[in-house]
């Protein structure tokens, strides 16, 4: 049997089974969907740090408690902390959220990310740029920070814009919602296991002595299966999706669709219309153009630029949309949020280009990665 660790208090929050070679890492607040709290992201870091300078551990394993892989970031606690007059409680944990992306994008052992049920926002962020992400007929995955006043952040825009034609844009605009199978076809999910398989693929695992990639590759396959889409997934409208999605603007993708919508009735655009019409607008405008600039970008380079946009969201200078955002979706739920500016043609270039630049504080500095060896180890590299 693995043996299992835990530390007192807070730390809870993450448990750790040990196996012989391999260490699972176990999201645990099942409660809140294992959404990242600041202890959880210092502790995955803490983690692993020690087994990358652990010659016994060949593989890492995280997966979540429950229905939930990971629900995403606690963005709930970092807006009570604005609304405190204290942003920069929130530069602190997305320092640290994004540094553990990176560790992630550039680990020097196998990660096997198990994804059976709902992955969202950070859980994301600390899934994606593994080495696998393992999905079943349970997953649910999105970025729905638009929705938020937020934008697709945790290196979002890194693997997103590696995405199959223009269907980034479309996750990262939309928040629209994927299954299983739809995460396998883009790549966002390496293999489909069904979830009655899971505990003797993780038997499989737990016996693991290599860190050879081909090596778990092949023992994941053993229990793979390939499922198929179903017949009103978006993924069979990726014709559709280049042709507008492709826009210059946002401006510009919303008339595309609304073209489409007048020569073909499809329930699926008329809810990519609809989606785009609730979201934030300048959420819309900096997620487009994150998205645009990740196609060109390392996930260092990546996360660095998302590390100032994020900062600028906290402050509110220009639009205090993420405030609003989890007043009406996460905390009043009223699902009524008035964002300001309230309409796309009144959110400026000048405004965008504001949240791509240093946030004017004497206080505050660029993030600054750790210097790493390896190249990224996700299936989304590209140099």
């Amino acid at each position: 049997m693995a043996s299992f660790s835990s530390r007192d208090g807070q730390e809870d929050q993450v448990l750790v089974e040990e196996k012989s070679f391999v260490r699972a890492l176990i999201l645990n607040r099942p409660k809140q969907l294992n959404a990242l709290s600041y202890d959880m992201i210092a502790r995955l870091l803490e983690l692993f740090l020690v087994y990358e300078k652990d010659s016994n551990v060949k593989l890492v394993i995280l997966k979540g408690k429950g229905r939930a892989f990971c629900a995403g970031g606690d963005v709930a606690t970092v807006v009570r902390d604005i609304n405190n007059g204290n942003w920069k409680s929130g530069e602190i944990f997305f320092r640290k959220e994004f540094t553990l992306n990176y560790l992630m994008a550039t680990y020097s052992r196998p990660q096997v990310s198990i994804l059976n049920g709902i992955v969202m926002g950070g859980g994301a962020g600390c899934s994606i740029h593994g080495s696998f992400r393992v999905a079943t007929e349970n997953s649910v995955f999105a970025m729905p920070e638009t929705a938020l006043g937020l934008f697709p952040d945790i290196g979002a825009s890194y693997f997103l814009s590696r995405l199959p034609g223009h269907f980034g844009e479309y996750l990262d605009l939309t928040g629209a919602r994927l299954d299983g199978a739809e995460m396998l076809a883009c790549g966002l999910a390496t293999h489909f296991v069904p979830s009655a398989k899971l505990p003797s693929l993780e038997a499989a695992l737990y016996a693991v002595d290599s860190r050879d990639q081909a090596i778990i590759s092949a023992i994941i396959r053993e229990y793979s299966e390939l499922p198929i889409l179903k017949e009103q997934s978006a993924y069979h409208r990726l014709d559709v999706i280049n042709r507008c999605f492709s826009r210059r603007t946002v401006e510009d993708i919303l008339s595309a669709l609304e073209r489409e919508a007048t020569n073909k009735v499809d329930d699926w655009i008329l809810a990519s219309i609809q989606s785009l019409k609730k979201a934030s607008p300048t959420s819309l405008k900096i997620s487009l153009r994150s998205i645009r600039e990740g196609r060109l970008q390392g996930v260092g380079q990546c996360l660095v630029r998302e590390y100032r946009m994020v900062c600028h969201v906290m402050r509110g200078q220009v639009s205090k949309d993420f405030v609003e955002g989890c007043r009406a979706l996460l905390l009043d739920k009223d699902k009524n949020p008035k964002w300001e500016p309230p309409r796309l043609e009144l959110v400026t270039d000048k405004m965008v280009e504001s949240y791509f630049s240093k946030v004017d504080d004497e206080d505050w500095e660029d993030l600054k990665l750790p210097p790493r060896s390896n190249l990224p180890a996700s299936a989304f590299a590209k140099l």
